[in-house]
């Protein structure tokens, strides 16, 4: 089976582990910009998507947010099932289009939230489908201090830190929103603070705070980029109990 990585970085190389894990009948092809690109064990370095002699089984996307888009548009037409790093796209601009595109191609597509296989969440899913429980208000919170993401690293060069590299706390942790409509649905009404202000002093933003407004319950989401001591946890305010879950 060949495998198209789009983006050789962190986060792709555990892809590559994660493939040879489950079989060494995997075929790993990176796109690289160079030809003197580093090199890697068991990844084979290409420089053209337009050689025909090449076909793959599908591609995951796994490079800086702000080029996720040419490259779903890319591979799409190639009708390369694609496995793409959250947030699929940074940019809700022309983003109809590559809906339609994808839909007319019939491709398969995952987008990465891979919180939604976190054994709590997967039990809290449970306890809501079938306890019917009445919730008061639901409290999400994820902190953490991106100076210490990676370490060596000037955090302030990364694409995290970056807006025109769509970077930013609001797409980055981009899980805990899609968690909460997987839990709980879409809310009826949404509001937003985004905010770059805290001493990190960095580009992109290091602060959201979203009120979603449900029916029966209100639920807020904080997000933070300078928090020293790591929090991620979700409190649920039941009407006798109250579930803390930390992450």
């Amino acid at each position: 089976m060949n495998v198209l990585i789009i983006g050789l970085g962190s986060i792709a190389k555990k892809h590559i582990n994660a493939l040879l894990s489950l079989s060494k009948d995997f075929k790993i092809f990176a796109l690289r910009s160079s030809l003197d690109a580093e090199k890697f064990e068991n990844v084979i370095n290409i420089f053209d998507l337009d050689d025909e002699s090449l076909t793959f089984n599908f591609a995951i996307i796994s490079n800086p947010t702000h080029l996720h888009y040419h490259y779903i548009k890319l591979l799409s037409k190639k009708e390369i099932p694609l496995f793409i790093e959250k947030p699929a796209v940074h940019s809700l601009d022309k983003v109809d289009d590559l809906l339609l595109l994808v839909s007319q191609k019939k491709l398969i597509t995952y987008v990465a939230c891979n919180l939604r296989f976190h054994p709590c969440l997967l039990f809290l899913r449970k306890k809501l489908t079938y306890d019917k429980l009445r919730i008061n208000e639901v409290n999400v919170y994820c902190g953490s201090y991106l100076p210490d993401w990676r370490p060596g690293k000037d955090f302030r060069k990364i694409y995290s830190a970056n807006s025109a590299m769509g970077g930013g706390v609001h797409l980055d942790l981009f899980h805990e929103l899609d968690y909460v409509t997987w839990l709980f649905g879409f809310p009826n009404s949404s509001h937003s603070i985004i905010r770059n202000v805290s001493s990190l002093a960095i580009d992109a933003a290091d602060y959201a705070n979203y009120i979603l407004q449900y029916e029966a319950f209100t639920l807020s989401v904080v997000l933070n980029y300078y928090r020293r001591k790591p929090k991620r946890e979700i409190e649920i305010v039941f009407e006798n109990i109250t579930l803390t879950v930390n992450l």
